[in-house]
């Protein structure tokens, strides 16, 4: 992998090494930012790992969950950023790494805008933790099961358990590797994938029930209100699974949810099939991730909603 030597060196001479993820962190995210944090621990690194947005319910149970915190109190040597494609994403703990002689951007989102002086990046990966892996067996750190549910963790959640074309050859290869170590993927993909509370299954009926499909059915979109997360007694992650179930419906290619949040906005998940770019309509609203999976922020109006139905629809041209 291009630049691993390199970055191998300056893991080894920083002494102190904080990770972070992205706001709304997901499964890659986290398990990335956990296998990475178990691995460098193991060669003796002092460790700061951080999450904004905390950690949610389906990875509290991770290895080193616990562990995970809001912020940080001090600059590091190294600052590692984990599943982002812009320094933005990382929210208010960059504020902090910045000043961090060394920034490493360890990543696979297609479109992005590099923010470190060094980078781990490959588009052709299913999952960040598959260069998570490489990178730990360069630096010759055991794999363990606690390594390895991390890792098998970020993989199973961005591939939606295997079903999204982002799979190739070498997917197959690292799982195989941390199967090896006795790690129970069975019971790790239930409690990381397959399992919900009350609280997501309400919140999912009530987005369900609010569902609009328009061009013959290819588009599907609903709007998740403040009303509705109170009524089912939920939080922004409970949430986190219904684009993809809504693109599960055989007529969609495209599916987009919009979630209320404070101060006016919207949060915006656009998913896709067939390699309809929707990344591109999030990019042109600051947001990004890759084609078939993005997301951005919108003001919460009727006009930018149907500004961005209108834009869906030509995409299917």
């Amino acid at each position: 992998m291009k630049n691993i030597s390199l970055i191998k060196e300056k893991i080894l001479e920083s002494e102190q090494v904080a990770v972070a993820g992205h706001i709304n962190p997901d499964g890659d995210c986290i398990g990335s930012l956990l296998s990475l944090g178990l691995g460098l621990a193991s060669i003796g690194k002092s460790l700061a790992l951080v999450l904004q947005d905390g950690v949610p319910f389906n990875y509290r149970k991770l290895p080193g969950a616990g562990k995970i915190r809001k912020r940080i109190d001090k600059v590091p040597d190294m600052a590692i950023v984990v599943d982002c494609g812009s320094k933005e994403m990382v929210g208010r703990p960059f504020k902090l790494m910045e000043k961090a002689k060394y920034i490493l951007e360890i990543d696979h989102h297609e479109h992005r805008e590099p923010f470190g002086n060094l980078s781990l990046v490959d588009t052709k990966a299913a999952a960040v933790g598959e260069i998570v892996y490489y990178l730990l067996k360069s630096l010759k750190v055991k794999i363990t099961a606690g390594i390895a549910q991390s890792i098998l963790t970020s993989i199973i959640v961005e591939t939606n358990s295997f079903r999204l074309p982002v799979l190739r050859p070498n997917t197959f290869s690292v799982c195989a590797a941390l199967l090896k170590t006795g790690v129970d993927f069975s019971r790790l993909s239930q409690l990381v994938y397959w399992s919900k509370t009350r609280e997501m299954v309400v919140l999912s009926g009530l987005c369900m029930s609010k569902l609009k499909l328009i061009k013959n059915g290819q588009i599907a979109w609903s709007i998740v209100s403040g009303k509705d997360f109170s009524l089912a007694g939920a939080k922004p992650e409970d949430l986190d699974s219904a684009p993809n179930d809504i693109l599960s419906i055989n007529t969609v290619k495209i599916a987009i949810l919009f979630r209320e949040e404070k101060r006016g906005q919207l949060r915006v998940s656009l998913r896709s099939k067939n390699r309809l770019n929707v990344a591109s309509l999030a990019r042109k609203r600051g947001g990004g991730g890759h084609f078939d999976s993005a997301g951005c922020y919108i003001p919460n109006k009727k006009s930018k909603i149907e500004k961005l139905l209108k834009e869906a629809q030509n995409l299917l041209k």
